[in-house]
C-alpha cells in the first residue's frame, strides 16, 4: 500500500510580499525577456514608476518628468507633490499600502495601486527612492526589496517631487539591456496622452501639442494618407482616424487611462463598431464592415473609473462600464462617434468624397478577391487538416487571461531539418513552428491576390489568423528562424518584404524577429560556451585555453535538438525588425526590393564586406 505524504501545519508557508513577487514575477510584470520586445519586464518596471509620475502630473502637480538609463540604472524624477516623508519606506515595500485607494485623490489612474513600485522594489538588485516635500527630504535604499539603507529626514532647497532609480535584477532578467526606440515610443505615448507633459530622456525632450493627432503622424507619413487626420475630442475620450493609401490591413493604437492597451479590449470593439455604424448611416449605403475599415490607421483613448483589465499588466480591457454610474463602454463610444464622426463629415465634405473613394475602391477589390479568397480558404481549411507546416503550440495570444500569453511564439523556419530540430526541443506551451519549403515569393509590389493563390503565404496567413483584424493575432512574437548564410538573409529579406507589404502593423507593434543563432560552440570537458560573433569567439578561446574544440555551425539543421533547447530557451536571443520613421515602407521595399538600379547598386559597392573564416590551427 502506497504510503500518503503527510499534510500538516509544517507543509503551509506564507511567503512576504518581496518573495511573493520574485517567486512569480510573470503575474505581476507579464513575461521576463532580454528587452528585445516591447512587453519584456524591464519595460514594464519602468513604466510602473512612469505611471506614478503621470498620476501626479493628472492631478496637477509636476509638467516635468526626467529620465535616464546609463549603462543598466534607470532614474526617473518627477516634480509632483512628493510621497509623505512618513511613508517613503511603507509605499514601496508594503502591501496595500498606497494613495490610489482614495478614489477621490486617483479617479481615473493607470498604477497599480500602489503595487507597482513594490513590485519593481522587489524585481531590483539596487533600489533608491527619494522624496522632497516642504524643503525636506526622505530617502531609502533596497535590494531584492530588502531594507539596506534609511536615511533620516534632512533640510533641502531641492525642489518637491520623487525620484526613483534601479537596477532591475540580472538573475532575474537575464541578460537584458534596454532599447531606445521603445523606451521612446512609450514616452511619446505618455506625451500623446497628456498633452502639456515635458518628458526628458537623457537630455532629449519629448512633448505633444495636438495628442492623438501627433500620434498617427508619427506613425504615418502625410503623402500616404487618403485625407488629413480627423481629430475629435470630448470628456474622457479622444479619437484620430485616416485611412493610408498603401496599407491593406487595419491599423489601431489604443489607450485607457493612459494605458496602452496593445490587445485592445471593449473600448476597441466599440470604436471599430461604432465607425462601421457611422459611416453607413452617413452615406446611407449597405458597406461591408471590411471595406470601411479597410487601410484604416487609427488612435483611441477612453478614460474610465476603476478599470478592470484582463491581465495584470493591463493590455487588454475588460470594463464594460465608463464608471459605477455611467453609461457602458460600448454605448458611451458609439454615441461619441455617431455624433462627433458624422457633423465631421457633413461639415467636410472634401474628406467625405476621399473616403466614400476609400470605400468603394475596397469594395472592388473585395469582389475582385472573393472567388479566389474561396477557393483558398477551401485549400487551407483541407490543408489544416493535415497540414505539415504548422506545428501549433497550446497557448496563444487571444488567451488574454493566460498568464504565458504574452510568450506565445512562432518560429518561421527553412527545410525540415532546420524546423525538425526547433520542433523537438521546443516547448509545447508556448512555441510553434511553420516550415517553409524553399524560398517564399518576393512579394513587392503585388496585390493581396497573391496571399491567397501562394499556398504558403495563405497558410501563414491562416496559421497567424491576420486576415480579419490583429485583434486575431495567434502569437505575440513572429520569429524568422533562418540559417545566417546568404540563402537564409535572402528567406530573411523575403518575408520581412512580406509582413511590409501586407501587415505592416506587424512590425510597428514589434511583433516581428529575427533568431539570432550561434556561429561557434567552444568547449572542453568541463565547460560548453556557444559564441554569436568572432569577439565572443575568441573571449571564450581565451577562457577555456589551453586548447578547447571549436565548431563552427554552418546551419541549424547542424545544431541537434539537444543544444536547440539553449537557442530557444531562457536564453533565446532575439533581434527585433523596427520600422525607421524616416523611411517610408514604399520606399523602402522599391529600393531593396524593386528592380536593380543604379543606386542600389551604388550601395552595395559601398557597404560590401568581405568576411573571411578564420580556421584555428
Amino acid at each position: 500500500m502506497l504510503e500518503q505524504n503527510q499534510y500538516t501545519e509544517d507543509n503551509i508557508r506564507s511567503l512576504d510580499w518581496k518573495e511573493h513577487i520574485r517567486m512569480r514575477p510573470g503575474m505581476y510584470i507579464g513575461k521576463l525577456g532580454d528587452g528585445s520586445s516591447p512587453d519584456d519586464g524591464i519595460y514594464i518596471l519602468l513604466k510602473e514608476v512612469m505611471d506614478n509620475c503621470i498620476d501626479e502630473f493628472v492631478m496637477g502637480a509636476g509638467k516635468t518628468i526626467e529620465v535616464t538609463i546609463k549603462d543598466k540604472l534607470v532614474t526617473v524624477r518627477d516634480y509632483g507633490r512628493g510621497i509623505p516623508l512618513g511613508k517613503v519606506v511603507d509605499v514601496v515595500s508594503k502591501m496595500n499600502t498606497g494613495g490610489k485607494y482614495d478614489s477621490k485623490a486617483f479617479k481615473k489612474s493607470v498604477g497599480l495601486n500602489g503595487v507597482g513600485t513594490k513590485a519593481v522594489n522587489a524585481l531590483s538588485n539596487y533600489f533608491r527612492v527619494e522624496s522632497v516635500r516642504d524643503n525636506q527630504q526622505k530617502a531609502a535604499e533596497f535590494s531584492a526589496g530588502n531594507l539596506t539603507l534609511e536615511e533620516d529626514i534632512q533640510e533641502t532647497t531641492k525642489r518637491k517631487g520623487t525620484k526613483v532609480s534601479f537596477v532591475a535584477d540580472d538573475t532575474i532578467f537575464k541578460n537584458y539591456k534596454y532599447r531606445n526606440e521603445y523606451i521612446i515610443k512609450m514616452l511619446k505615448n505618455y506625451c500623446y496622452l497628456n498633452r502639456g507633459l515635458t518628458i526628458y530622456y537623457n537630455g532629449e525632450k519629448y512633448v505633444s501639442d495636438y495628442g492623438l493627432k501627433d500620434l498617427l503622424e508619427e506613425n504615418i507619413s502625410a503623402e500616404d494618407m487618403v485625407y488629413p487626420i480627423i481629430h475629435l475630442e470630448g470628456d474622457d475620450i479622444e479619437v484620430a482616424i485616416t485611412h493610408s493609401k498603401s496599407q491593406y490591413s487595419e491599423e489601431y493604437h489604443s489607450f485607457v487611462n493612459g494605458q496602452n492597451t496593445t490587445q485592445g479590449g471593449t473600448h476597441l470593439g466599440a470604436f471599430r463598431e461604432a465607425i462601421v455604424k457611422t459611416i453607413k448611416e452617413f452615406y446611407n449605403k449597405p458597406f461591408e464592415a471590411s471595406d470601411i475599415r479597410k487601410s484604416i490607421v487609427s488612435a483611441v483613448s477612453v478614460k474610465v473609473e476603476e478599470p478592470v483589465f484582463e491581465s495584470q499588466t493591463k493590455t487588454k480591457l475588460g470594463s464594460t462600464d465608463i464608471g459605477p454610474n455611467g453609461p457602458t463602454v460600448r454605448t458611451f463610444v458609439n454615441d461619441f462617434i455617431k455624433t462627433n464622426l458624422d457633423n465631421f463629415l457633413h461639415k467636410n465634405p472634401e474628406v467625405a468624397d476621399a473616403l466614400l473613394r476609400k470605400i468603394l475602391q475596397a469594395e472592388r477589390e473585395r469582389k475582385e478577391l472573393s472567388g479566389i479568397r474561396k477557393l483558398a480558404k477551401e485549400r487551407a481549411k483541407k490543408a489544416s487538416l493535415h497540414n505539415k507546416k504548422l506545428r501549433d503550440c497550446r497557448v496563444h495570444l487571444t488567451d488574454a487571461k493566460n498568464p504565458r500569453s504574452l510568450e506565445s511564439t512562432l518560429f518561421i523556419t527553412e527545410g525540415d531539418s532546420a524546423s525538425g530540430s526547433i520542433t523537438k526541443s521546443r516547448d509545447v506551451n508556448t512555441q510553434a513552428v511553420f516550415s517553409l519549403r524553399g524560398k517564399p515569393l518576393n512579394s513587392y509590389g503585388m496585390t493581396k491576390k497573391i496571399v491567397y493563390e501562394n499556398e504558403e503565404f495563405n497558410l501563414l496567413q491562416a496559421a497567424l489568423d491576420i486576415e480579419e483584424s490583429m485583434e486575431d493575432l495567434r502569437y505575440n512574437n513572429i520569429v524568422i528562424a533562418t540559417d545566417a548564410d546568404v540563402d537564409g538573409m535572402h528567406i530573411r529579406l523575403l518575408l520581412i518584404t512580406f509582413f511590409l507589404q501586407f501587415f505592416p502593423e506587424l512590425i510597428k507593434d514589434g511583433h516581428l524577429y529575427i533568431l539570432q543563432t550561434p556561429l561557434f560552440r567552444v568547449r572542453n570537458k568541463k565547460e560548453t560556451i556557444y559564441c554569436y560573433s568572432e569577439e565572443e569567439r575568441v573571449n571564450a578561446i581565451e577562457k577555456l585555453k589551453p586548447k578547447p574544440e571549436i565548431t563552427r555551425f554552418k546551419g541549424l539543421g547542424e545544431i541537434s535538438p539537444d543544444e536547440f533547447k539553449h537557442f530557444i530557451g531562457q536564453d533565446i536571443r532575439l533581434d527585433p525588425v523596427m520600422l525607421d520613421k524616416a523611411t517610408t515602407i514604399e520606399t523602402l521595399l522599391e529600393f531593396y526590393m524593386g528592380k536593380n538600379t543604379p543606386d542600389r547598386q551604388e550601395f552595395i559597392i559601398n557597404n560590401l564586406k568581405v568576411e573571411l573564416d578564420v580556421v584555428e590551427k
